[in-house]
C-alpha cells in the first residue's frame, strides 16, 4: 500500500508509460509474426491487443492532462455569426459623412431663377417670343425660361420644419445605397440635366450609388450621342436606351435590371401623378377654374431635389424594408420655374387616394392619421401613391412582383402597385421631410403609340387581379374597360394571380376596411345606373365640366353610354379615364375617352349619385336642382330629405320632401310641380 501512496512526478510517470507502450509494441510485433492457430493462448492475445493499446493511450492522455501548464496557450477562436454586408456602427451619421458627391458652384443671386425664384422678363424681341412659343408647343412648359436658368441652381436656405432640419440618422441599421432611375422621352435638355445635377448636389456621396438615365426611344438628336458625351464627365451617371418606344413601365424595369444600389429611387420624366391640392390651372377648364381634388394622370418633367431629400427616404426603408416611400411633392411653376418651397409650420399635408374610375387623386390627411403622427418626421400612411417619384428596396421590389410587365406605356401602374403592396403585407407612405419639386404640365406633349385604350387595358388588368367583386363598380364607370373584360382582351393575367396566391395577399374588402375606411363604397348592384335621358329634349342629364358641387346641371347630347364613351368628338379634346382634360395636341390617337359626366346611380338609399371623382348627389332646392357633396356616408347615418328621390312608375323623378319633380325645361334642370303629361319631366336610365 505504501507503494501506491508514494507520489511520483508526472515526468517519471510519463516515462514509465512510454516504456510500457514500447514493450507492448515489441510483443505485438512478435505475436503478429506467428500463426495464431499454432498456440491458443497467442490467439487470445492477438484478439485483445487493440483493446490493450486503447487503454494505454487513454492512460497516457490522462497523465498529460494532469501535468502542470507551464505555458499559456492561445485562446481558441470562437465561431462568430456572419457579419452583414455593411458594417453597423453605433451612433448617428455626421454631416461630414453625408456630404454630397458634388458641391454646387458659387451662385449669382441676380441670375435668372436664382434660389428657386421665378424667371422674369419684361421685354421680348420677336425672335425670343417665337422661341418661347416653340418651347410651349414642344414641351408644354416655358422651355425658354428653363434654358436660361442655371443647370446647377441652388434653392435657397433649408425651409423645412425644424424637426426635419435637425433630424439625425442612425448608423445601425446602416442607411442603404441607392440607384436613382430617371426615365425620359424627348425631354428638354435643361430640365433633364437640372434634375441630374440636383440629385448630385443634394445626395450624400456615401449613399448615391449611381444615376441611370433610361431613354424611352427619344427621337431628338441632342438626347443621343451628345447626351452620352456630356454625362461621361459626371462620374456616376450613365444612359441606357430602349430602341423602341415601350413606355414608362418597361423603361423602369430596364433601369431596375441594371441598377446596383440596395434601393431603387425612381424619378422620371413621364410621371403619372397630378400636383397635390392647391391647384393647377388646366387648359380647357371653364372659367379658369382650379381643381384641387381628383386629377388626370398628367405627364410631368423631372424636377429638383430640396435639401436633405434622400436621407429620410432611405432611413425609413432601413427601418422598415417593406415600406414604399414617396417624398412630399412641391410644385415648380411651368411658366416661371419658381420652386414652391416647404414651410416650417402649419402645412396641411395631402395623401394619395383613388376614385371608382381608378383615377389617382389627392385628399387631405384624415384626423385619425394626423393623430397617429407625432411630428413631421413621422411618415404618412397613404392608400395610394403618385408613382412618379418613390423609393423601394430593390430586393422587396423583386419580391413583391416589381411591375406588371404586360401593362403598356403608362397609366394605372401606380394604383396597381398601391393595392398590391398594401394587400400583400407592405405599406405605402409619404415622407414629409423629403421634398422634391416637379414641373407639372397641364397637358401631354407626347403621343400614345397604341392609343389611349392602353390605359383602360391596364386598369382592367389591375381590377381583375386585385379588386375581387368590387371591379364591377369600376366597370360601370368605364364602358370601354367593361367591354375589354367581357371579351377578355386584356392579356394573360395568370402569373399575376399566381403572385397574389404565393404572397398570401389579403382581399380587397380588407383593403377598404383597414387601409382606406374613409372610402365610400357604392352599391355593388345599384337599382339603376347609367345616363338619364329626358323624353322632351332627347338629351341627357349632365354635370358639366369641372362641376365639383354647387353648380347647376346642364342638358347635353347623350353619349350613348352611361360612363366613358369611345368615339369622335369635335374639336379634338382628350380626356383621362377619370374624365379630365388632357389637351388638344395629341396626334395619332386611334380613340379617345369622353368624360363620364352623364353617369348616375340610383342607390338602395334612394339617392341619385354622380360618384366618379367626388361623391356628389343630386339635391332638390327651391326651384333649382344641383349637385352637392353626398351627406350619407353609410350606416347608421340617414339620407337627408333634399337628397332622396322616387323614380315613379310614370317616369317622374320626384323629391318626396318637397313634392316637386325634376324637369329639363329651361336653361338648367330645375324643380317644378309634378306633371306626368309633360315630356320634359319624363326620364329614363339608358
Amino acid at each position: 500500500m505504501r507503494l501506491f501512496r508514494r507520489r511520483y512526478s508526472p515526468l517519471k510517470v510519463a516515462l514509465a508509460g512510454a516504456v510500457f507502450i514500447i514493450f507492448l509494441f515489441i510483443l505485438q510485433k512478435d505475436v503478429g509474426n506467428k500463426d495464431p492457430s499454432e498456440e491458443p493462448w497467442l490467439k487470445n492475445i492477438v484478439q485483445g491487443k487493440d483493446q490493450v493499446l486503447d487503454l494505454m493511450l487513454g492512460a497516457v492522455n490522462n497523465i498529460r492532462d494532469s501535468m502542470p501548464k507551464l505555458q499559456i496557450r492561445a485562446p481558441v477562436r470562437q465561431e462568430e455569426p456572419l457579419p452583414s454586408a455593411r458594417s453597423c456602427l453605433p451612433g448617428v451619421y455626421t454631416a461630414a459623412e453625408l456630404r454630397p458627391l458634388m458641391e454646387r458652384p458659387p451662385q449669382d443671386p441676380a441670375s435668372p431663377g436664382a434660389d428657386g425664384k421665378a424667371f422674369k422678363k419684361d421685354q421680348w424681341t420677336p425672335e425670343e417670343t417665337k422661341e418661347k412659343e416653340r418651347g410651349y408647343e414642344k414641351h408644354c412648359f416655358n422651355a425658354f425660361a428653363s434654358d436660361r436658368i442655371s443647370l446647377q441652381r441652388a434653392l435657397g436656405p433649408d425651409s423645412r420644419p425644424p424637426e426635419c432640419i435637425d433630424q439625425k440618422f442612425k448608423r445601425c441599421p446602416p442607411l442603404p445605397t441607392t440607384s436613382v432611375v430617371i426615365v425620359f422621352h424627348n425631354e428638354a435638355w435643361s430640365t433633364l440635366l437640372r434634375t441630374v445635377y440636383s440629385v448630385l448636389h443634394a445626395s450624400p456621396a456615401l449613399l448615391l450609388k449611381e444615376i441611370i438615365l433610361v431613354d424611352d426611344a427619344s427621337t431628338d438628336e441632342y438626347l443621343k450621342d451628345e447626351l452620352d458625351r456630356y454625362v461621361e464627365q459626371l462620374q456616376i451617371v450613365r444612359v441606357v436606351r430602349q430602341e423602341e418606344r415601350k413606355g414608362l413601365i418597361t423603361a423602369r424595369l430596364l433601369g431596375a435590371s441594371v441598377a446596383s444600389g440596395e434601393v431603387l429611387t425612381f424619378l422620371d420624366a413621364h410621371c403619372e401623378y397630378p400636383p397635390p391640392p392647391g391647384g393647377l390651372q388646366v387648359a380647357g377648364a371653364r372659367g379658369g377654374e382650379v381643381v384641387s381634388t381628383q386629377w388626370p394622370t398628367l405627364p410631368c418633367v423631372p424636377g429638383e431635389c430640396f435639401h436633405g431629400w434622400l436621407e429620410p427616404l432611405l432611413s425609413r426603408i432601413a427601418e422598415e424594408p417593406t415600406a414604399v416611400v414617396s417624398p412630399d411633392i412641391a410644385t415648380i411653376d411651368l411658366n416661371t420655374f419658381e420652386f414652391s418651397k416647404p414651410v416650417q409650420n402649419g402645412k396641411q399635408h395631402s395623401r394619395g387616394n383613388f376614385d371608382w374610375s381608378l383615377t389617382f387623386g389627392w385628399e387631405v390627411v384624415p384626423p385619425r392619421e394626423r393623430q397617429r403622427r407625432k411630428d413631421e418626421t413621422f411618415p404618412i400612411k397613404s392608400p395610394t401613391f403618385a408613382g412618379g417619384l418613390f423609393a423601394i428596396s430593390r430586393s422587396y421590389f423583386e419580391h413583391i412582383g416589381s411591375y406588371d410587365d404586360q401593362m403598356e406605356i403608362w397609366g394605372g401602374e401606380n394604383v396597381e402597385m398601391s393595392f398590391r403592396v398594401w394587400q400583400c403585407g407592405g405599406q405605402v407612405e409619404i415622407i414629409p421631410c423629403s421634398v422634391v419639386g416637379h414641373v407639372f404640365r397641364s397637358k401631354s406633349p407626347h403621343t400614345f403609340p397604341k392609343g389611349t385604350q392602353v390605359i383602360s387595358r391596364n386598369l382592367v388588368r389591375l381590377a381583375e387581379v386585385w379588386m375581387d367583386d368590387y371591379k364591377e363598380i369600376f366597370y360601370r364607370r368605364n364602358q370601354q374597360a367593361a367591354q375589354m373584360a367581357r371579351e377578355k382582351t386584356y392579356g394573360d393575367i395568370t402569373d399575376r394571380r399566381k403572385l397574389r396566391e404565393q404572397l398570401h395577399c389579403k382581399n380587397f374588402t380588407w383593403y377598404l376596411q383597414t387601409i382606406y375606411p374613409e372610402m365610400f363604397v357604392p352599391d355593388l348592384t345599384p337599382n339603376f345606373y347609367g345616363a338619364i335621358k329626358n323624353e322632351g329634349t332627347k338629351s341627357c342629364l349632365d354635370v358639366g365640366e369641372n362641376n365639383h358641387g354647387g353648380k347647376p346641371l346642364i342638358m347635353y347630347p347623350c353619349h350613348g353610354m352611361g360612363g366613358n364613351q369611345v368615339g369622335t368628338h369635335q374639336p379634338p379634346r382628350y380626356f383621362s379615364p377619370g374624365g379630365y382634360f388632357l389637351g388638344v395636341q395629341q396626334r395619332h390617337v386611334s380613340s379617345l375617352v369622353l368624360p363620364p359626366t352623364q353617369y348616375f346611380e340610383y342607390t338602395s338609399q334612394q339617392e341619385l349619385r354622380h360618384n366618379i371623382g367626388k361623391e356628389l348627389c343630386l339635391r332638390a332646392g327651391s326651384g333649382s336642382a344641383e349637385l352637392g357633396d353626398c351627406q350619407y356616408r353609410g350606416k347608421p347615418g340617414r339620407v337627408p330629405a333634399n337628397e332622396e328621390w322616387d323614380l315613379t312608375q310614370d317616369r317622374l323623378i320626384k323629391n318626396p320632401a318637397s313634392g316637386t319633380c325634376l324637369t329639363a325645361r329651361g336653361k338648367h334642370p330645375a324643380m317644378v310641380p309634378c306633371d306626368p303629361t309633360d315630356p320634359h319631366q319624363l326620364w329614363s336610365f339608358t
